[in-house]
């Protein structure tokens, strides 16, 4: 008798632990974007079961802050929706990126995500992919020369340029009819094509000014052959900045200096700074920039470099990792541009997400109200 109702208690006990472990279901929450973007950012609060895919995620280098967010986001929202993700940097070594993406081709990737080093090296190693059924998105930067690219996802990088230098328009009062001034270009790496939108698009918005005399390039440098930085490398910004000033600036000021990129800034004030301005008598040059890192952002806030642009990568992920849900199920993604991303064999179907301006007069309404960073990480 004691061991049967031993037996009952047991069964019974089974029972009220499998009624309490039923399915959980995915929960989402959503992260409200600065309200000057048109989309939203989300993020989902428990992990989605397994659909047995594997996304490849190839970034270029965790040199920069921008790429390691990209990075972790893209690694956060496509492990919410149950994919296996392989997430590699290459640390802006070609060879380094083509063999990881060699191996995420051979261990079974099912999509490839691909910010590239050089958009123009990947040729290769893409048709292999291609031959393998294996599905590419190029993420922020277009791969040039393959036919094999399924989708872009990226930030409107014409408007980015056109922000940059608006932001200088703005700060000198050039729409008042100040100036003359004198303004310095630097532009992205010559192996990003994006380098060549941003430039282009400030070059819209700088061009009449410099036709009209308002605005002067002292050292005659223009045109992305010559104001290009390889790498987007900082010292290398810093470099041509001081030569700049040597050579051009010995008995005059610069008072602009349209800068693609944060890094880039963080030089050139470098090379400002080491000649004298930010004192009361010789202030700085008005820097743009680009990414809203937070040595960036200190900067701004500090009332040094002027302006940045912020790209919110919550925004790209969840737009290419929609990219991925769509070529994973045989069906169209969402684009919003078929004719501007031509990569020399095909037009790439892209979605271009919003890029923001940001500087001292905004940054707590774009980037602390909406969650990308805290008061603490730009103090």
């Amino acid at each position: 008798m004691k061991k049967f109702l031993s037996f009952i208690l047991l069964s019974a006990l089974s029972l009220s632990v499998a009624a309490c472990g039923g399915t959980a279901s995915n929960t989402q929450t959503t992260t409200t974007a600065a309200p000057a973007t048109t989309q939203s950012a989300q993020t989902t609060a428990a992990p989605a079961a397994s659909t047995g895919k594997k996304v490849g995620v190839a970034m270029p280098t965790k040199s920069s802050q921008r790429w390691i967010q990209d990075g972790d986001n893209m690694k956060k929202v496509l492990e919410s929706k149950g994919y296996t993700v392989d997430l590699q940097y290459a640390e802006d070594d070609i060879p380094t990126q083509i063999s990881q993406l060699e191996t995420m081709i051979t261990t079974g990737c099912n999509v490839l995500v691909i910010a590239s080093i050089d958009g123009q090296s990947l040729t290769d190693v893409l048709q292999k992919a291609k031959d393998n059924n294996v599905k590419v998105i190029a993420y922020d930067r277009l791969i040039k020369n393959s036919d094999s690219i399924t989708y872009y996802a990226t930030f409107d990088n014409f408007k980015v340029g056109v922000q940059q230098a608006s932001s200088l328009e703005t700060g000198l009062g050039l729409k008042d009819g100040k100036g003359p001034f004198n303004i310095e270009l630097f532009g992205g790496s010559p192996d990003d094509t994006n380098a060549f939108y941003f430039y282009d698009g400030a070059m819209s918005v700088l061009q009449p000014y410099i036709d009209s005399g308002k605005l002067v390039v002292k050292s005659g440098q223009m045109g992305m052959d010559k104001v290009s930085t390889l790498r987007w490398d900082g010292a290398t910004a810093q470099a041509r900045m001081e030569n700049i000033l040597t050579a051009y600036y010995a008995n005059d000021r610069v008072d602009a200096v349209l800068s693609p990129y944060d890094g880039l800034s963080i030089g050139i004030l470098a090379a400002v700074k080491a000649v004298g301005y930010g004192t009361p008598g010789k202030p700085l040059p008005l820097i743009s920039g680009q990414d809203a890192e937070i040595a960036s952002m200190k900067s701004i806030i500090a009332g040094e470099q002027y302006s940045t642009i912020f790209k919110d990568t919550r925004v790209l992920a969840e737009k290419c990792s929609q990219m991925v849900d769509a070529v994973l199920q045989g069906k169209p993604a969402e684009v919003n541009d078929t004719k501007t991303y031509d990569n020399g064999v095909m037009v790439v179907p892209s979605y271009l997400c919003d890029p923001v301006i940001v500087d001292k007069s905004n940054y707590k309404q774009i980037l602390i109200d909406s969650g990308y960073y805290t008061e603490d990480q730009l103090k």
